[in-house]
């Protein structure tokens, strides 16, 4: 822990609310013993918020082409229809 050992930061109170061990580990310099597994947790978050941005932009993408399908029938049908 770098610089004044007496200030706490609002990312090490969630730490503390989370699990105060772990905050206290950490504030003693203690490495956690699963470093492995923490660095696989935050790889499948990260791909988990991706597939949930491109989950997002599907949608997006599904309403708007739902609204040019309707406008285009609405416009179609106030121009007599097509045959």
């Amino acid at each position: 822990m770098s610089g004044n050992p007496q200030i706490i930061r609002a990312s090490e109170v969630g730490r503390y609310v989370y699990c105060n061990r772990a905050w206290w580990y950490m504030r003693q310099g203690i490495e956690p013993s699963n470093l492995a597994e923490m660095a696989a947790g935050s790889r499948y978050h990260h791909l988990h918020g991706l597939r949930v941005r491109a989950a997002r932009i599907m949608a997006i993408l599904a309403v708007t082409l739902l609204v040019i399908g309707v406008v285009l029938t609405v416009i179609v049908w106030l121009l007599g229809g097509v045959w």
